[in-house]
């Protein structure tokens, strides 16, 4: 059986990749599974999706614990443990990373015991994500070697993403054909991995918390600053900045468009905004009318 784990962050079609390599290996003759898990579904917030084919029917269920490929779309999730892209990685499991980082220098910072390859596709711009799935999806098919032949996969794009219009559906074809025929050097790489037998099913590794009195241990998410613990500024790839020179003071339009309340308004009338809890939704920008918000690629910014 194939065991695939796409990893990304919303906006970055990691559902729409385990969608289109699902639809291929079904063209192929494969008993198929694809299905994506997250939890806020909000742009910026880590997801993943997973994929599993095989020629017989497939009795196991649930995430994917001992991935065959794992193709993470945004390097900077590695190194956020909740993110779980290196969990389960074994010899034989091949990690494929969209980075403008070198895969000599991946292997020095990772020291993982499998293959890593690095598929630089240099999507970027925040219009550009949507193709950045089929691309990814591309990229797996051809590790795959003659898996998934370029007929299915191109069927399975057909599939997926025609209701979007011929020239979304060409550009996706485009660009997901060329990364298929770059890996078509390392064809094969990605193999079956064995099954997994009922006895040798380890459980998780459950965290066990001590229980507490209703009052501490209750939820409480009418309760007032409970989300002020979840730094969700780490799921920003694109930053929002304010040029103090543009904004007009109307303070009320940009604090009062954010979802989370992530802008605040100081005394002099200018808003201030809470990196620590900005997702990137950009929403502000959007919204300003005097234009005075830009955007800035995280890594830039840091």
């Amino acid at each position: 059986m194939y065991r695939i784990r796409f990893h990304g962050r919303g906006g970055q079609g990691m559902k729409t990749a385990s969608r289109i390599l699902g639809s291929a290996f079904f063209h192929a003759g494969f008993e198929v599974q694809d299905a994506p898990r997250y939890g806020a579904e909000r742009s910026g917030a880590p997801i993943f999706a997973y994929v599993r084919a095989a020629r017989a029917p497939i009795r196991e269920r649930g995430i994917i614990p001992t991935p065959d490929l794992v193709v993470v779309a945004d390097d900077s999730l590695v190194a956020m443990p909740a993110a779980g892209v290196l969990q389960g990685l074994a010899e034989h499991s091949v990690l494929l990373l969209d980075s403008a980082v070198p895969a000599e220098e991946w292997r020095r910072r990772l020291n993982v015991a499998g293959p890593l390859l690095v598929l630089q596709s240099g999507v970027d711009e925040r219009a550009e994500l949507r193709f950045l799935g089929a691309t990814c999806a591309g990229a797996a098919a051809g590790l795959l070697g003659n898996v998934i032949g370029k007929a299915d996969f191109e069927a399975a794009l057909a599939d997926e993403l025609a209701t979007l219009g011929e020239a979304v559906l060409a550009k996706n074809r485009a660009l997901a054909l060329d990364a298929y025929d770059r890996f078509a050097p390392q064809a094969g790489l990605v193999g079956e991995g064995a099954a997994v037998a009922a006895n040798d099913y380890a459980p998780p590794e459950w965290v066990d918390l001590p229980l507490e009195p209703a009052d501490a241990a209750a939820p409480a998410i009418h309760a007032a600053a409970t989300s002020i613990e979840v730094p969700t500024g780490l799921w920003r790839v694109q930053r929002p900045v304010l040029d103090a020179s543009r904004c007009k003071r109307c303070w009320w339009v940009c604090s009062e468009a954010c979802p989370d309340s992530a802008i605040a308004v100081a005394a002099d009338g200018l808003p201030a905004i809470d990196y620590d809890h900005c997702k990137g939704c950009l929403i502000c920008v959007a919204q300003c009318p005097s234009h005075a918000i830009e955007t800035v690629l995280e890594r830039e910014a840091a």
